[in-house]
């Protein structure tokens, strides 16, 4: 899929992991619009792309994505690439009677998984309009093993796993949409604070792995420590596939 010339939307883009790929994607030669639900920083990450723009909204609210939806559709009708990454995490121990396990495993549920395929489906028919077209959703090493930090965050990015490969298979062989699947490890971002962020890799890491992986059409994308369990589950799924 060519890397220079696309128009791509990217949810949670104002701050780490999102930002990181709209600054690698801007510099080779994109339009970049980024999606955040804070208006302040939005603008603050403007300032650090060239000639971008910004969209706000928290795609975790239906209202929202329908209206930004509508604007990509009137203000944007190039647009070719949805880059899905904003999401919600919390710590989440289940031994604790008072923790709300419930309530946050929703909004977990909510923003990681519900709220990308209805902006999906959304966004779809505004893609297949396109040359060349790709959704990139970004999952998570913990779609491999969860923890009891995570156990409902995984839970969530495992949904979306799973949802990832039914849209490719939907639409493999008409070659009409290109569906990438983005496996972060532990980054050093501040959505990852409160779970050892700051042991973590940076996020222009998984920027620079996104990047190559479109260079070559490599739609499973794992990075950093990603990669070693990613080898050993992947041949055991595509044979399960043939």
């Amino acid at each position: 899929m060519k890397t220079t010339g696309n128009t791509i939307f990217i949810s949670g883009g104002s701050a780490g992991i999102g930002l990181a790929i709209a600054k690698k994607f801007n510099e080779a030669g994109n339009k970049i619009i980024i999606n955040g639900r804070s208006e302040e920083r939005l603008l603050s990450a403007l300032r650090e792309l060239n000639n971008a723009v910004a969209i706000q909204g928290d795609l975790s609210i239906q209202a929202d994505r329908n209206r930004i939806a509508a604007e990509l559709k009137n203000n944007h009708p190039d647009l070719n690439i949805v880059i899905n990454n904003a999401g919600a995490a919390f710590m989440n121990d289940l031994s604790d009677q008072n923790n709300h396990a419930a309530e946050k495993a929703y909004q977990e549920i909510n923003t990681n998984y519900i709220s990308t395929v209805d902006f999906t489906a959304l966004t779809l028919p505004l893609l297949l309009q396109q040359d060349d077209a790709a959704i990139m959703n970004v999952s998570s090493i913990t779609v491999f093993r969860s923890n009891k930090y995570l156990p409902t965050y995984s839970a969530s990015k495992a949904a979306l796993h799973n949802y990832t490969q039914g849209l490719r298979d939907t639409f493999s062989e008409t070659a009409q949409l290109n569906v990438y699947e983005l496996y972060p490890p532990l980054v050093n971002t501040e959505f990852s604070a409160e779970i050892g962020g700051a042991n973590g890799i940076p996020p222009s890491e998984v920027a620079d792995e996104l990047f190559a992986a479109m260079e070559k059409n490599q739609f499973e994308v794992p990075v950093g420590d990603s990669k070693k369990i990613h080898a050993l589950i992947n041949p055991l799924i595509e044979g399960m596939n043939h």
